[in-house]
């Protein structure tokens, strides 16, 4: 399976005419194209249906738009970056997660991410945050949604449909946080402190590179 994927996303990459802005996104019709040719209808429609969420839900309340969102990503499989990229840690941009319908937590904390960015949703109102699953004690990502820098987040999480306030979370642990415009340490008791930019993070970088690369001519 691995490497029917590998081959697969060397192809993908180079179409992936994805274009993120304040308001909207495109998928160009070359890429439409390709993913109908070679992964087939089904995965094409999904394609089609994220666009069409971004269309329906970007005037919509924030609540309505982080249900949707999150609801919408989570029919996808969850399966491992060794099992699904033969890679240890993969971040995967939202076409790869919707046109092969798998990824594991961080591809559906970044989809999230950049969907819900797409929509309008204030950068400094979101963070992508390293937890540990304490009741699976292994690593975890999520989607946290600040309506105030120090409110209470709401948490979106591949594990559960339902969003949550982090304090109903008790079965997370922070460990880190980012966006596109920093990057936070959890300490104890609560406090974050920035520790930098999220360039810092080598898989943000390399993400960010191919989306960037995306967009060239």
């Amino acid at each position: 399976m691995a490497a029917t994927h590998i081959r697969r996303r060397s192809g993908l990459l180079p179409v992936l005419l994805l274009a993120f802005s304040v308001s909207a996104f495109e998928l160009s019709s070359q890429l439409m194209d390709y993913v109908l040719d070679e992964f087939g209808p089904e995965a094409h429609q999904r394609l089609e249906n994220w666009q069409r969420l971004q269309a329906l839900a970007s005037k919509a309340p924030i609540n309505r738009q982080l249900r949707l969102v999150n609801s919408f990503f989570n029919r996808a499989n969850f399966v491992s970056d060794i099992r699904h990229w033969g890679e240890e840690d993969y971040w995967a941009t939202p076409v790869e997660l919707l046109t092969t319908n798998a990824g594991d937590c961080e591809d559906f904390s970044i989809a999230k991410y950049l969907t819900l960015k797409s929509m309008g949703v204030p950068d400094e109102q979101m963070r992508i945050v390293y937890v540990k699953a304490l009741e699976l004690n292994q690593a975890h990502m999520v989607l946290a949604w600040y309506p105030k820098p120090d409110a209470d987040p709401l948490i979106l999480d591949n594990l559960i449909n339902e969003i949550k306030p982090a304090s109903q979370r008790s079965d997370l642990k922070p460990v880190y946080s980012f966006n596109g415009e920093g990057l936070w340490l959890n300490k104890s008791g609560g406090e974050r402190e920035r520790i930098g930019e999220p360039g810092k993070l080598s898989r943000w970088r390399d993400l960010n590179s191919r989306l960037t690369e995306s967009l060239r001519p």
